[in-house]
């Protein structure tokens, strides 16, 4: 017996049926059906559970209480670097969510001059012409694939105030820096962990050499000149004290900055979409709201969205758009009594918690209504909905992020209507973010 199974056997042996398949483990088992593999684990370990993957014991925390603790990591037992570098470490080497403790407080220190108020409401401004243009091909009247278009409108938005426009870059060179960052997200399913041909990995290595190029070219001039534009901002913020980025901060920042605005808002977008769809006593509050405002609403105004934030953070809460943050123990830490060792990879099971009846009124059911005032379902715990993560790992863009989808569905209400089918359930391939694997159809009617 080693000494890892001997610690290990301080938190709690795996029944047979959880131990999953030979050193693949229960891969595919979360894969296939991930609440319920939660859910299994909480009813047979509680709130600090044993698993296996790729060849390695691993820990799960569920629960608000035992997530809390880890997200505020008071003991800085737990690391994001090491990992999240097990699953998409080379892709997305030094930004913000895989960096730790006084490395990652200075760079978020630096990094923070980017999203002051009233840098976001200059965001916010350009937010507008970026989704006309974006939703300009989108026709009415056929059906086509909803969360790859909102893909393709978030990387477009993302280019105007992520980039400055890039006005000379084709359409054909942005599908390719999309698929890209689809290869290197991708890449967290991976069971080869290696620059491997043919393999997620592999396409992912081949993925960040296409961010970073495509990056690098715009630099120097991001660099000579300020602009409005978040690149252009990271290439010249200083703090009070002379601190500043270097060019491979800058780069590094933006490869993770640009995955994570699009991709979450992507995923939180088409899935509120859908509930609008399917809900529409919902759709046609939330559709008065935004006539009551102009087409080019303040940062403000969006802000007053009431009904529209409901919906967002309902959206938010049946499909995180990280459903699962990871960890790594660098010294022998105890959560919730439970003693766990030094060198533990750690899952943090934020969207089982989302989903738990102890804290929320009929969990699976879409009730935006939970999050108003005279309810607020979200203060049942501190951690009862996380979906931005906590602590000083926090997201964050989450308030850019919120800006951004109000600014697409202000958009969207104020033009179109739309329906879904009351049954239809997304087919969500969770091999890594959460998507729906048939694009989620959808038909978007002009208002007449």
């Amino acid at each position: 017996m080693t000494a890892e199974t001997r610690e290990m056997r301080q938190i709690a042996d795996l029944h047979r049926d959880d131990r999953g398949l030979p050193w693949i483990g229960n891969l595919f088992n979360y894969q296939r059906d991930p609440v319920a593999f939660y859910r299994r684990h909480w009813e047979r370990y509680g709130p600090v559970a044993p698993s296996y993957n790729l060849g390695r014991r691993s820990v799960m925390l569920i629960g608000p209480d035992a997530c809390g603790e880890v997200l505020q990591n008071r003991d800085k037992a737990f690391a994001n670097e090491p990992g999240w570098s097990q699953l998409v470490g080379p892709f997305f080497h030094r930004g913000l969510m895989l960096i730790d403790f006084d490395d990652h407080h200075d760079h978020r220190r630096i990094m923070q001059e980017a999203f002051t108020r009233p840098r976001l409401e200059g965001y916010t401004r350009r937010l507008h012409p970026a989704i006309e243009q974006g939703m300009a091909g989108w026709a009415p009247g056929q059906e086509f694939p909803a969360f790859w278009r909102l893909k393709q409108l978030t990387l477009d938005i993302a280019a105007d105030l992520f980039m400055g426009g890039a006005h000379d870059t084709s359409r054909a060179e942005m599908q390719r820096i999309n698929k890209a960052f689809i290869a290197c997200v991708q890449a967290a399913a991976g069971v080869v962990r290696a620059d491997v041909p043919f393999t997620r990995w592999g396409r992912a290595y081949r993925g960040r050499r296409v961010l970073e190029n495509f990056l690098r070219g715009y630099l120097p001039a991001k660099r000579a000149t300020l602009s409005d534009d978040i690149f252009s901002v990271l290439c010249h913020i200083e703090t009070d004290d002379g601190a500043r980025f270097s060019d491979d901060d800058v780069i590094n920042h933006m490869i993770f900055l640009m995955m994570a605005a699009h991709d979450t808002s992507t995923i939180t977008t088409s899935a509120i979409l859908q509930y609008l769809g399917q809900h529409p006593t919902w759709q046609q509050r939330c559709r008065t709201e935004a006539l009551a405002l102009g087409p080019a609403p303040t940062m403000a105004e969006l802000e007053s969205l009431v009904s529209i934030d409901l919906v967002m953070r309902e959206a938010l809460r049946l499909r995180a758009p990280v459903p699962v943050l990871l960890r790594y123990t660098v010294k022998d830490t105890v959560v919730q009594g439970v003693r766990i060792p030094a060198d533990t990879m750690c899952t943090v099971g934020v969207q089982f918690t989302q989903l738990m009846e102890q804290y929320w009124t009929n969990p699976m059911v879409f009730d935006p209504e939970r999050f108003a005032p005279h309810r607020r379902e979200d203060r049942s715990h501190r951690f009862a909905w996380e979906p931005f993560g906590g602590g000083v790992h926090k997201c964050i863009g989450l308030y850019f992020a919120g800006l951004e989808i109000k600014a697409i569905m202000h958009r969207l209400l104020r033009g179109y209507h739309w329906s879904v089918d009351p049954g239809y359930v997304a087919p969500l391939d969770q091999h890594a973010l959460p998507f729906p694997k048939d694009g989620q159809p959808i038909v978007l009617h002009r208002l007449s």
